[in-house]
């Protein structure tokens, strides 16, 4: 490790705490050290916060560095039993934090023995709600073990009112540990090998510029419109140089979702084509010309216009975006003469300089041999493999051939017939999947003479140049890197930053490849620094870095905003450390239970702590529910949870009161598909006070409106008419409104004030003897109408309605039916009576017009198969 990475080492390692370090430095190395160190039977240490691609990554570090006994992987595959052993066996386990709630919740972690906690992607406790609730089981029943958290996310801390002290508590954690770039450590350590780093800016075309200043225009209207439109609303950091960096969008929409049902149709709209915008800024330095196009060129349907509530689409920016656009793909004669990319000759004259390099160094290093070209997405490895293999003229009529509309192709501009017809169509059948699916390629090419590249002005020229690169070229896929170093001819590897969304992907690829010259093709942060680490860990290899970037472009402006904004961060972060006061108690390891310190005081008993009573309150919680946030904040406020598998209910509060929870997309497909009807039926059976809990999001509006509804025939006043019907036909069922699960929490904590417990035994038996799957398809084997109609008859209830709609054939066979029949059927004889006499007995007299023409209409609606469902 380098001198910074060990300094964190020892650090966290001596202390608990919360490390936050800057994108790239190598916070994974740091990690799998601690591991390693852990990684013993004598250790039981548990890891949360992991992907799969992360626990991969580890094991793989560790199996390197011949660690044993390795870390295991714990998922729902794995059974309670073995689940149980597995602890006992001891070592470095990664796990789920649903999993491991249920077994600390049932007692099936040995808490005594565990040696502490990993926390990676530490940033994400305060929306991961099984790890936070983890973390304090853990710390509530063990007060030795040690709490150590991991992140590289500082943006993440900027956002909300004292981020960084909210999520320390809800860590555990009284240490903040912080290294950025410029931390005089990391500073010095990565200064002793510095790679030759060569900087060259690509100049935008001329049309190229004009597009971008009238994305720009566009860009600069919209935003002032969103703030005139909404003068009271607190949006400061809605600047355009802040819509151009990354992940702003979901910044903005995250702000927005609380009050998004307050804003009007038109701020809605402009937000949309905000994001829009940006994406077409991003994609005009990243696409070839055809593939611009033909994404502008979707703006001009009649369906995008009806959108429009501003009338930014008349603008005369508009209008030269459009004619730019256009002419990239056609000169003044209207025929076909697609510009080439800037990059992809400064591309050519890099590969060029590099391949004479490596000729007049006979005895390099065999890293030497290796070019790796980073480029940001899958999209742009694609056409750089495309271009560097058929050349700029060939590929760009490719695009054309495959993009545009045949009237589109009128006159393409070639001296020639076309003579590469059959090897376009073969490109296209083979290779397309190929292109869109690889995230990285493989090229080896000869070493031929670059020609002169004073002569490379033009894109004829350029097509020339790369065909001379590559006209030997062999094409591979990334799993076949390994049988390629031993190649003696120079191997250029394209590669996406994140490949298949991979955080390691590049860590992996440069110790595996072990590269002497890199094309940053897209300009990153963290590959920067990752790059800086890698030169660093291996001096013998004299890197060089040639970073291609078009100067005074967004994306210039894009990077150096990234860059900007993560200092900022840890410079709020440094003066928040110096100013925050961490209670002495906040890591749990007092004699008070953190349970006890978080639980809030009940007004009604004077303020007095609801957990100092004689019994503690429980409530049994359908283990299907922990995906959730309610069954963590109920423990919060002094809760017993039970985790049991439920068939009926979610949540069971007393022996009387069950609840069914569902947010407000699963409240619209459960009525939809008549499944909460279902629900409904069994929970009025066997429980004298069900309820309906509809919960929304506290992030979001509490109302029926907004993105809840994926059609757009559906409205909220649906929903509602829906829930009038649900509520007449079950006059016991009680709906209930929680705005958010801290208000679900607080309510059924005041449900339960002097209530009996729940039994878990009786509670999981409940409905086991009904006929599941028939209850689940109900709403699809039988007529909604006649389910309705049936139950409203009188005799007729919830444990008897199914028997009668199996044995019934139509309302002319009910009709029809003996007492003795119907008895049977109904199974007691006092319903059976009475749903015999409201079929039988006459209320009216015989000689009135209006019983005539009602015994007329309903002889005429009697039709047979009425109780079959009408779908097919």
């Amino acid at each position: 490790m380098l001198e910074y990475e060990n300094q964190m080492f020892l650090e966290v390692l001596q202390e608990d705490g919360l490390v936050i370090t800057a994108k790239g430095l190598g916070l994974e190395t740091v990690f799998a050290n601690i591991l390693k160190v852990y990684s013993d039977p004598g250790n039981l240490v548990i890891v949360l916060g992991t992907t799969t691609e992360d626990e991969e990554y580890f094991i793989d570090e560790l199996k390197r560095m011949e660690v044993k006994p390795l870390p295991k992987v714990i998922t729902a595959h794995n059974t309670s039993n073995d689940r149980e052993i597995t602890y006992l066996e001891g070592g470095v386990l990664f796990i789920s934090g649903r999993i491991i709630v249920v077994d600390l919740l049932k007692n099936r972690v040995p808490l005594n023995l565990v040696t502490g906690i990993l926390v990676y992607r530490a940033h994400k406790i305060m929306n991961s709600y099984q790890e936070a609730f983890a973390l304090r089981l853990y710390r509530q029943n063990n007060k030795t073990g040690f709490i150590k958290a991991f992140t590289n996310s500082a943006l993440a801390f900027t956002t909300g009112y004292s981020k960084v002290e909210r999520i320390m508590k809800t860590l555990f954690v009284k240490k903040l540990y912080l290294w950025p770039r410029f931390h005089s450590v990391v500073n010095s350590s990565l200064s002793n090998h510095k790679p030759e780093v060569i900087e060259l800016h690509a100049k935008l075309t001329t049309k190229m510029l004009k597009i971008q200043t009238a994305l720009l225009d566009i860009i600069n209207f919209i935003v002032k419109e969103i703030k005139r439109l909404n003068k009271y609303l607190e949006i400061n950091e809605l600047t355009v140089e802040n819509v151009i960096s990354k992940k702003f969008h979901k910044q903005l929409q995250s702000e927005l979702d609380p009050i998004w049902h307050q804003l009007s149709a038109s701020t809605k709209q402009l937000v949309a084509d905000l994001k829009l915008l940006g994406h077409f800024l991003t994609r005009l330095t990243q696409e070839n010309a055809v593939a611009f196009y033909v994404m502008i060129n979707r703006l001009r349907s009649t369906e995008y216009a009806m959108k429009d509530g501003s009338g930014w689409l008349i603008l005369d920016a508009v209008d030269d975006l459009f004619t730019h656009a256009k002419s990239r793909i056609y000169n003044s004669k209207n025929e076909l003469a697609p510009e080439s990319c800037p990059k992809w000759l400064a591309l050519s004259e890099v590969l060029g300089e590099i391949r004479l390099q490596i000729n007049k160094q006979k005895d390099q290093p065999e890293s030497a041999r290796k070019v790796l070209i980073l480029v940001y997405d899958a999209a742009m490895a694609a056409q750089l493999k495309n271009y560097l293999t058929m050349g700029a003229g060939e590929y760009l009529l490719y695009e054309t051939m495959k993009s545009l509309k045949k009237n589109e192709i009128t006159k393409p501009n070639r001296d020639k017939p076309l003579e590469n017809k059959d090897k376009n169509d073969k490109i296209e059948s083979a290779d397309q999947d190929e292109v869109i699916d690889n995230d990285s390629y493989v090229l080896t090419f000869s070493q031929k003479p670059p020609g002169d590249s004073d002569e490379a002005k033009s894109s004829e020229e350029n097509t020339e140049i790369s065909r001379n690169y590559f006209e030997e070229c062999s094409i591979f896929e990334d799993g076949n890197i390994s049988n390629l170093l031993s190649n003696s001819e120079p191997i250029v590897l394209i590669h996406s930053v994140k490949k298949g969304g991979d955080p390691m992907a590049l860590h992996r690829t440069l110790y595996d490849t072990m590269p002497g010259y890199v094309i940053m093709y897209g300009a990153d942060i963290s590959s920067i620094r990752q790059l800086e680490v890698y030169q660093n860990n291996n001096p013998s290899i004299s890197l060089k870095i040639f970073f291609l970037m078009y100067g005074g472009s967004v994306e210039e402006q894009g990077y150096l905003t990234a860059l900007r904004r993560e200092k900022d961060a840890f410079d709020k972060l440094i003066n928040t450390k110096t100013k925050m006061v961490v209670p002495t108690d906040q890591d749990g390891k007092s004699n008070i239970s953190p349970q006890k310190m978080m639980i809030e005081p009940d007004s009604r008993k004077g303020g007095l702590d609801p957990s100092t009573s004689d019994i503690t309150p429980k409530i049994i919680v359908d283990i299907r529910e922990f995906r959730s946030e309610l069954p963590a904040l109920l423990h919060k406020r002094g809760i017993d949870i039970e985790p049991l598998t439920l068939v009926v209910g979610d949540y069971i509060l007393t022996p009387e009161i069950c609840v069914e929870r569902k947010s407000v997309s699963d409240l619209i497909m459960s009525l939809n598909s008549g499944r909460l009807y279902n629900q409904a039926v069994s929970m009025t059976r066997h429980y004298t006070k069900p309820m309906l809990l509809i919960e929304f999001d506290q992030n979001k509006s509490f109302c029926l409106q907004g993105n809840y509804y994926v059609s757009k025939d559906m409205r909220s006043s649906d929903v509602t008419a829906k829930l009038q019907l649900l509520t007449l036909h079950f006059p016991k069922l009680k709906l209930v409104w929680s705005p958010s699960p801290q208000a679900t929490a607080q309510l059924f904590d005041e449900l339960k004030q002097g209530k009996s417990q729940p039994d878990g035994q009786v509670a999981t038996q409940i409905g086991l003897d009904e006929d599941i799957e028939d209850v689940k398809f109900m709403g699809e084997k039988y007529n909604v109408q006649i389910q309705d109609f049936v139950a409203k008859l009188p005799g007729v209830h919830s444990k008897n309605l199914r028997a009668i709609l199996n044995s019934g054939e139509s309302l002319d066979n009910l009709v029809q039916l003996t007492m003795e029949e119907l008895t049977a059927i109904v199974g007691n004889k006092s319903n059976a009576q009475i749903l015999y006499r409201a079929l039988h007995d006459k209320h009216k007299p015989e000689n009135t017009t209006s019983t005539a023409s009602i015994s007329k209409a309903s002889v005429k609606m009697r039709t047979k198969g009425l109780f079959s469902s009408t779908k097919k």
